[in-house]
């Protein structure tokens, strides 16, 4: 289960991205509509509005529906235009002027002016509009004007080094729809949304499918394939069952399904099997707020309890790379120096007997002041990964003297548990943009309301990223940020995990199938013979 906001922003997504047990490859049959692209959706989305949707789910979709200024070049990561024709950037880089494309239009046939941009950046910043993840990108914005019926200004308070990707990404709803007297945050369009993208909603049968359409009004090129029909399939054995028959044309591939059983002479006859990095890493997040997990000295022991490599090995089959902290491994702001702290169970019991953690009463559970170490992981109830995670660590963690309970709730209330800070331990992962921003996930000002879902709080961490945001010169913004690193691996508010590939099975039904190094790009997609 992937949740994560396009390739901009960071969002989160659960620890394991698919799980299954399935054996085999049955006969083929082919989709029901030969021009249509059927992919699997592991959860239903909460939403399609794009400023209030977090999850990945929602972001797959919106990204054909809607669009936004700018974009990141498929295969060089550079900035590009999409709704916007060019832009003028003022010398102290405070004032960003889009000129926009003439001639786009909403899929109702209203056309795309300033005026939504205007409306849009006013609904995200409304303190009643469910957008803290966007809102932490915009806090420097001062003003968003309209110049022209085609020409929209930002304005900022003081420079940001992303600003250019965050005012052409600002996610993009129609103000003739929206404006409406209505709650922003449940708005019929949230459910049946109206974009200019190359595709057109067409339906969402609940618990079942999304169903989009080519939009055959659609200001820039065409794509080839007519519709798109995302199937609701939580249960990862069943998708790659109705893959393996023809019923799904994409899918993500568990480690064990990739490994064990898609290496056949059959399944590679009929798939494409891909394997590429993303900027994504997974972890254990302990929160904070816990009497338990406020003292790092504990949240370091937990990592040292933690075999990592062998988790990698037996769960993962290798494949990933453990990382020590929170940006893109290939990346320059990700500091090498740093060793992931090694698998020590004798080093995790000194540091929690430092921190005043011991088996007073002699009932093999460790003790402090009269309360046990007694503590619950919660998971999603669809996450294969986590059950076979959290099971090594309560027997494990049993060893060191701690007592793991485990909580598994369905996705929605899951992400519920999150939002509140209702939870002690959770996996997850960390969908993560290209600029490496790490103020919506660490910045303490996002404890409350934003995505420092295990309340992290660090006033030099806070100091270095609010310094960063107004460094342009990438070698002492690159410094900036391997000091943050530092201070992460030694506060340990999460045990890092792996960075792993996305593993991606595609039906060789469909020829122009590339890896670029954004991923995959299904506008270029042809079903063959067509």
């Amino acid at each position: 289960m992937i949740l994560r906001i396009p390739e901009i922003k960071g969002v989160l997504v659960t620890a394991v991205l698919l799980a299954a047990l399935v054996c085999g490859c049955a006969r083929m049959t082919p989709p029901r509509e030969a021009d249509a692209l059927y992919l699997h959706l592991g959860a239903e989305p909460g939403t399609l509005n794009p400023i209030t949707a977090t999850d990945a789910y929602a972001a797959t979709i919106n990204e054909h529906i809607y669009e936004n200024l700018v974009e990141r070049d498929y295969d060089t990561l550079e900035i590009v235009p999409r709704l916007a024709e060019r832009w003028t950037i003022s010398p102290d880089r405070l004032r960003y002027r889009f000129y926009l494309k003439k001639g786009v239009r909403w899929s109702d046939g209203v056309e795309f002016t300033a005026d939504d941009i205007v409306y849009s950046f006013r609904a995200l910043k409304d303190p009643k509009t469910a957008s803290a993840q966007l809102k932490v990108y915009y806090i420097d914005v001062k003003d968003v004007r309209r110049i022209s019926r085609y020409v929209v200004e930002f304005t900022y308070s003081r420079p940001y080094f992303l600003a250019l990707e965050f005012c052409g990404g600002i996610p993009i709803v129609p103000e003739h729809i929206f404006n409406d007297g209505t709650d922003f945050n449940t708005h019929k369009n949230s459910r049946f949304p109206v974009g200019t993208g190359p595709y057109l909603f067409s339906r969402w049968d609940t618990g079942k499918k999304i169903v989009l359409v080519r939009n055959d009004k659609y200001w820039g090129k065409k794509p080839e394939i007519r519709k798109i029909v995302y199937k609701l399939v939580p249960e990862i054995n069943v998708a790659l069952q109705m893959l393996k028959k023809g019923e799904l044309d994409v899918m993500s591939l568990r480690s064990i399904q990739w490994v064990r059983q898609t290496g056949t002479e059959k399944f590679n006859s009929n798939f494409y099997r891909l394997k590429y990095y993303l900027p994504r890493y997974n972890y254990i997040g302990w929160n904070a707020r816990s009497e338990l997990f406020s003292d790092k000295r504990v949240r370091r022991a937990m990592t040292h309890f933690i075999d990592r490599e062998a988790i990698l090995n037996k769960l993962l089959f290798g494949l990933g790379r453990i990382v020590t902290g929170n940006f893109y491994i290939e990346s320059r702001s990700y500091n090498r120096d740093l060793e992931p702290w090694p698998f020590d169970p004798e080093k995790g019991k000194a540091l929690l007997k430092q921190a005043g953690w011991s088996d007073t009463d002699g009932d093999g559970i460790l003790d402090r002041n009269g309360k046990k170490f007694s503590f619950t992981f919660t998971i999603s109830s669809g996450s294969k990964f986590g059950e076979r995670l959290t099971s090594i660590l309560k027997e494990d963690l049993s060893r060191a003297g701690i007592e793991m309970n485990i909580n598994r709730y369905e996705w929605a209330v899951f992400v519920n548990k999150l939002n509140s800070r209702d939870f002690e331990a959770v996996t997850l992962s960390w969908s993560l943009g290209y600029g490496g921003d790490p103020y919506q996930l660490w910045h303490s000002s996002q404890t409350e309301r934003g995505s420092n879902f295990c309340n992290f709080s660090n006033r030099e961490a806070d100091a270095i990223i609010e310094a960063a945001r107004m460094e342009f010169n990438e070698d002492r913004r690159t410094r900036m940020y391997h000091r943050f690193h530092e201070i992460i691996h030694e506060e340990q508010p999460y045990t890092f995990l792996y960075s792993t590939p996305a593993l991606v099975a595609v039906s060789r039904r469909f020829d122009n199938v590339k890896v670029h190094k954004r991923g995959l790009n299904y506008l270029e997609w042809k079903v063959k013979g067509k």
